[in-house]
């Protein structure tokens, strides 16, 4: 994770802000204009007591009992649309940024996905981004209207003495500036691991969920219980830190206000007693000064939550920032489906190497075998056909042109892949088929069930081809969701076929139907086929054997 500072990722999430600035600034005047009516209801009330004391004969006392019943409609009014301006900023900037998070998403997948607890993905997509309506509706607008009010209320006290500005002046810096920078400081760290605990929280509950049977089946429950339990305290100790952090910064500010506030009252009291002030010289910035808070205490505030906000901040902005394995590619003239083949190619993972100097030939219509060890590089190889991963040194052509100069929209039409786990969505069986062609008709559909011999399974059920599909698929058998995915393939029926161990959880009686759809796809199909069975291998053309990663 990249570390930013708080004012680098401050920086980064307002400049999403620009299409909404309109807004923003009317947010910041319907703000401004509500604290100024908030504090002119206790300084209209100084004012009516000083008038019915007669210590201000010259006012009138309904004008100033009317003048507060306006200020005290009006504060309601105002707030109510500043409110609506924040939150309407808010969510749709985070719908904005949610946007954005996906479409990382998508540029990183899958190469820059393996790996990431999906946990952790979720919480940053739902909780990390909710944790920035904190700044975009609670943080923006009010520390511009504090510093507006604050320069009104200065300019207000400054009328009865110049001094008393400059006093309020070093009370709203420091209880709006220098208590939250410090707590912000001094807690920026437990924000972070706060996010990060939490996330971690999340991948392994979804583990443990998905995993539940196997959990049971071995009696470890007791031991994933206390590994929760584990993560949970780790998870309270930090949130426990923030939260004694913040009631610190509360009572900080209050002891600071109140400091400040007597300092001006026996200020302004020597100054009456010197006769250079009168009473409501006295009275009135007492009761201004003290109402004057309000925005100031609000940022003051934010120290502690600002620390959780700017932490899910810098996760999302590590998302939106990462670069991808591999960039899209567009722009570039058609390709279609002739052959394929590998030059001398060589891959690692960081520096871990995988592959060394292979070379293969796909000619067309010809079925392409490849056998190896568990971990000798066989599934790797064919992300590198799909452009999921490049490749260090060497080239992959497709008909002739290197692959990465080949449209990535035009690679994903050329090619099928089929992998050794199928993921599946909570929806029909059809529709789940359907990824890999949403047009298709149910006709073409069920083609494709026939080839990957699962039609037969699927007019057992209730529904047929409607029946509905757990979450993950979990309702299905391996065996079951191996030949969704062979359907899948079939139905979108690219020119380049990759399977990597696509039988190896079936039984004899559907691997041969199957294997009889694959070598009868050779007449419109290149198609490479990685196995450990020796039965699957008997309808290849050329077969090559991948170890030490190298390819013979």
């Amino acid at each position: 994770m990249k570390r930013r500072s708080n004012l680098s990722v401050c920086f980064h999430l307002l400049k999403l802000v620009k299409p909404l600035s309109f807004i923003m600034i009317l947010a910041v005047f319907f703000g401004t204009a509500g604290f100024i009516c908030a504090a002119g209801v206790p300084v209209a009330g100084t004012f009516a007591l000083l008038c019915a004391t007669g210590i201000l004969p010259d006012v009138r006392l309904g004008t100033i009992l009317i003048l507060m019943a306006v200020f005290a409609l009006l504060r309601g009014i105002l707030h109510y649309v500043e409110q609506t301006c924040n939150h309407y900023i808010a969510f749709k900037l985070l719908a904005l940024i949610r946007d954005k998070v996906f479409f990382a998403f998508r540029r990183l997948s899958p190469a820059k996905l393996e790996g990431k607890g999906k946990g952790n993905l979720i919480s940053l997509i739902t909780s990390d981004i909710e944790l920035l309506e904190v700044f975009y509706a609670h943080t923006i607008s009010p520390a511009v209207i504090a510093l507006l009010f604050c320069i009104s209320a200065c300019v207000f006290l400054g009328t009865y003495y110049r001094g008393f500005a400059l006093l309020a002046a070093v009370a709203y810096v420091c209880v709006g500036i220098v208590i939250p920078v410090v707590v912000s400081k001094k807690g920026r760290s437990d924000g972070m691991q706060f996010r990060t605990k939490s996330g971690e929280l999340s991948s392994f509950v979804l583990e443990n969920l998905r995993g539940l049977s196997e959990i049971i089946q071995y009696g470890r429950g007791g031991d994933r219980l206390s590994k929760m339990n584990s993560l949970t305290d780790e998870l309270l100790a930090y949130d426990g830190k923030m939260k004694r952090r913040a009631g610190i910064s509360g009572g900080v500010t209050t002891a600071v206000i109140l400091f400040f506030a007597a300092l001006l009252l026996v200020w302004a009291s020597v100054l009456y007693m010197r006769g250079t002030i009168d009473f409501a010289g006295v009275l009135i910035p007492v009761v201004a000064f003290m109402s004057s808070f309000g925005p100031v205490i609000a940022l003051s505030n934010l120290g502690g939550t600002l620390q959780n906000t700017f932490a899910s901040g810098n996760r999302v902005l590590d998302v939106l920032e990462e670069q991808p394995e591999t960039e899209e590619i567009f722009n570039k003239p058609q390709v279609h489906f002739k052959n394929a083949g590998v030059e001398h190619i060589d891959f690692s993972y960081g520096t871990e190497a995988v592959l060394s100097d292979v070379s293969v030939k796909f000619p067309s219509h010809t079925i392409v075998g490849i056998v190896g060890k568990s971990g000798s590089g066989k599934s790797t190889f064919l992300k590198l056909l799909m452009r999921f991963w490049s490749v260090r040194t060497g080239v992959i052509n497709i008909s002739g042109v290197p692959v990465d100069e080949v449209n990535t929209s035009d690679l994903r039409d050329m090619e099928s892949y089929v992998t050794q786990e199928t993921d599946m969505f909570h929806d029909s069986i059809e529709n789940n088929v359907k990824i890999a062609k949403p047009d298709a008709s149910h006709e073409e559909v069920v083609t494709a069930c026939r080839k990957a011999s699962v039609h037969d399974f699927i007019m057992t059920l209730p529904e047929g081809y409607n029946t509905a599909v757990g979450e993950l698929g979990d309702t299905l058998s391996g065996g079951e969701k191996q030949r969704l995915g062979l359907a899948r393939a079939f139905l979108h029926d690219a020119p380049f076929l990759l399977l990597d161990e696509p039988t190896s959880s079936l039984d004899s009686l559907n691997e041969a139907i199957i294997l009889k759809s694959v070598n009868d796809a050779r007449e419109h199909q290149t198609i490479v086929l990685v196995s450990h069975r020796r039965s699957t291998m008997k309808i290849t053309d050329t077969l090559y054997r991948l170890e030490n990663g190298r390819m013979c």
